[in-house]
């Protein structure tokens, strides 16, 4: 009896879609065209499996990003212009983001001393609770996750994805990764929760 499990179908478009673009490329940029699609579909599924494993917690990756960035810099703060350089995203994205986790009392905001145009973070004890919880959380996924692949694999996995970006990054210019996605889910977070209905 065979128990070898069904082989599922590539990602990418759907196979009359495929089969057309195969007669007009070569079989090395047919390969390429499926990394593409593949890593595509891959990280779509992380980021969805990311936000929900920190929907409990956090809310969201880009929040526990920001979270994350504040804690490190425990004690001192961290300027919420530094945090959009860490995150490669302008100001306005952090600061949609910023004010819901305010509005949660994740974190607090104050003006700097020597600086008083400058905004720094802290988080708060309810903040650092849910840092920790989040983390450990987050990390007993990515176990299960990475499971199936040793040391050296995911060393080998790292630097193909980074020449997969250099590739691109030398085609189009630098981008930065996570502005047009973290935009809208800053808007989408920055507003204030309607209250249900009584």
């Amino acid at each position: 009896m065979d128990n070898a499990k069904p082989t599922k179908p590539l990602p990418g478009p759907p196979s009359a879609v495929l089969q057309k673009i195969r007669s007009r490329v070569s079989q090395g940029e047919m390969q390429g065209l499926q990394a593409v699609f593949a890593l595509r579909a891959a990280a779509r599924q992380v980021d969805t499996a990311l936000d929900e494993w920190l929907g409990g917690t956090a809310g969201s990756f880009a929040r526990f990003h920001i979270l994350m960035a504040v804690w490190a810099a425990e004690g001192q703060g961290i300027a919420h212009k530094d945090i959009a350089a860490t995150m490669r995203v302008t100001r306005a994205t952090v600061s949609d983001l910023m004010a819901a986790l305010e509005r949660e009392g994740f974190v607090k905001s104050e003006a700097a001393p020597d600086d008083r145009r400058k905004l720094m973070a802290q988080l708060t004890a309810q903040g650092r609770t849910v840092v920790k919880k989040a983390f450990e959380t987050s990390m007993a996924r990515f176990r299960a996750a990475f499971a199936s692949l040793s040391d050296a694999e995911l060393a080998d996995l790292t630097a193909l994805l980074q020449r997969f970006r250099q590739g691109f990054a030398e085609e189009n210019g630098p981008q930065p990764p996570e502005e047009s996605r973290l935009k809208q889910r800053a808007k989408h977070e920055g507003k204030p929760k309607k209250a249900p209905a009584a």
